[in-house]
């Protein structure tokens, strides 16, 4: 899963930070816009696995226990990325390409992250919940960070496979296994993300081809991308409606499934009317990238209310 970054002080190109200036520098290194949209989706499948509210404290620390891991994988692609960070205006101000914080700070600041996210899991939910922990770290950082990014136009949809552990860590932590209707979660959020992603590279695409990076966003025509958009789209709603004969799913999760599946087509739509027509702008691109985020957000807060509203429509 991705977001815009937020810039630290410009002085921090003199090295010289103070004690808050160093710790901003150190929670923009995990990327913090992120973190909040993967919780967006923990807590709601909690409350879907457990259809009731789950105990206080295992929310608790499944949900620091996840932002961790995420702000972890956050800092290590900085790390990683510090070289082409600096190539593009939009990771310009990222602390490593400023100087805030060394390379070697951020690398240990990355482990320190990862092994207390794993811990929690691991303890405060259960081993399973810890091992997935783990997984999504591995996947955001040696798969897509380290292997597919620089190498494939692809590297988005297969790397961001990590931004969907949340929700598997979310229902291992209240079920301590993992079922069909996480299952169907984690291929929602799978089919999102080129339909969130590629539109952002699109508005990117001078950043990243000065990066040489393959965003297919960036070096594709604008046809091909909203054809994929589309197409992406389309299978992420149908696979969110299986969520209502195969995940349980009430009449609350149902009725928003629809109606944002419904609109949020129609933004994937009036992209491809652009770029048939040579008119996509970056506004344009940026209206479907927002979408996205809306639409994920209604999903899953539906999903958190559904358990209370009602009951299965099947099953």
């Amino acid at each position: 899963m991705s977001a815009t970054d937020t810039p630290i002080a410009s002085a921090s190109l003199t090295g010289r930070l103070g004690f808050g200036g160093k710790v901003k520098a150190y929670v923009a290194l995990t990327k913090p816009r992120v973190i909040e949209l993967l919780l967006v989706t923990t807590l709601p499948t909690m409350f879907f696995a457990a259809r009731a509210v789950p105990n206080v404290w295992l929310m608790v620390w499944t949900m620091v226990g996840g932002a961790l891991a995420a702000g972890s994988s956050g800092a290590f692609n900085c790390y990683i990325d510090r070289d082409i960070d600096k190539l593009m205006h939009r990771t310009e101000n990222r602390p490593l390409v400023t100087g805030a914080v060394s390379p070697r700070e951020a690398l240990t600041f990355s482990w320190v992250l990862a092994v207390a996210a794993i811990v929690m899991l691991w303890f405060g939910a259960n081993p399973l919940t810890g091992i997935l922990g783990a997984a999504a770290i591995f996947l955001y950082v040696v798969v897509y960070s380290l292997i597919l990014k620089r190498r494939t136009s692809q590297n988005i949809v297969w790397g961001g496979a990590a931004g969907c552990m949340p929700v598997f860590i979310a229902w291992a932590a209240v079920t301590n296994t993992l079922e069909w209707p996480a299952v169907i979660l984690f291929m929602v959020i799978f089919l999102w993300t080129p339909p969130h992603y590629w539109p952002l590279s699109m508005r990117y695409s001078d950043d990243y081809n000065a990066a040489k990076v393959p965003m297919l966003g960036a070096i594709a025509g604008s046809r091909i991308v909203a054809v994929q958009v589309v197409l992406y789209t389309w299978a992420m709603v149908v696979c969110s409606l299986l969520m209502i004969p195969l995940g349980r799913a009430g009449i609350v999760y149902s009725a928003v499934a629809v109606a944002a599946g419904a609109w949020f087509l129609s933004e994937a739509h009036k992209l491809y009317n652009q770029a048939r027509h040579d008119d996509v702008t970056n506004k344009g691109a940026m209206k479907v990238f927002h979408g996205s985020i809306t639409y994920l957000t209604l999903l899953f807060l539906a999903l958190a209310v559904d358990p209370f509203v009602g009951s299965p429509l099947f099953g």
